[in-house]
């Protein structure tokens, strides 16, 4: 599981028209489907005059293990718009992302294949602009401690040059973002640095 795989860097956009239909494909990275159906619903909702908004995206599934890889054609002919975007982060081996097409229809019929090559060209534009990283796994570490363990906390956190933020209240949590392959690692040295007073999930 530790293992890399590649993905998009961020997010971004790209535009082109054909035939005087206008798409623009649109990429994120996304850890879970909720976070790609949010992106999904994001972009329906700042593109609601559009023609069609065709989704794909390949992500872990509830559990982590298996990967699942959806997309609609969004009243497109079948086959001609969902699945030729998917077979584009298929075939570049891109998982953790999300993609979405939007179309303006311009009065021409592009048929089946010109419809294909128009999706897939949206998600690949797409994916060249956000630029494509080498990604390992990651999980989510939360850390909770009083202000006199903070500091102590704070310090480890920086000196693995982890993703963290934090929240200031009765108490002080940490949310972390770690690579699984050094999680257990991270919550070993908290406990043993904070005496065991830090709280983990």
């Amino acid at each position: 599981m530790a293992e890399t795989y590649r993905t998009v860097a961020e997010r971004a956009e790209s535009e082109f028209e054909v035939k005087g239909s206008e798409f623009l494909g649109h990429v994120a990275p996304a850890e879970s489907v909720d976070e790609a159906e949010a992106f999904v619903d994001e972009v329906r909702a700042a593109y609601d005059d559009a023609t069609h908004n065709v989704p794909a995206y390949r992500v872990p599934a509830p559990g982590g293990e298996m990967l699942r890889e959806w997309a609609s054609d969004d009243g497109e002919p079948t086959g001609s718009a969902g699945k030729p975007a998917l077979n584009v982060l298929v075939q570049r081996d891109l998982r953790n992302v999300v993609a979405v097409v939007t179309r303006y229809y311009g009065g021409v019929n592009l048929g089946v294949g010109g419809l294909a090559r128009a999706y897939a060209r949206g998600v690949s534009d797409a994916v060249d602009a956000a630029g494509v990283v080498e990604e390992r796994p990651h999980e989510r570490v939360s850390a909770v401690v009083d202000y006199d363990d903070s500091g102590t906390v704070r310090g480890i956190l920086e000196s693995e040059g982890v993703d963290f933020e934090a929240s200031y209240e009765e108490r002080v949590a940490f949310e972390v973002r770690v690579p699984v392959a050094e999680a257990d690692g991270l919550r070993d040295r908290l406990r043993s640095a904070t005496g065991g007073r830090v709280e983990l999930e």
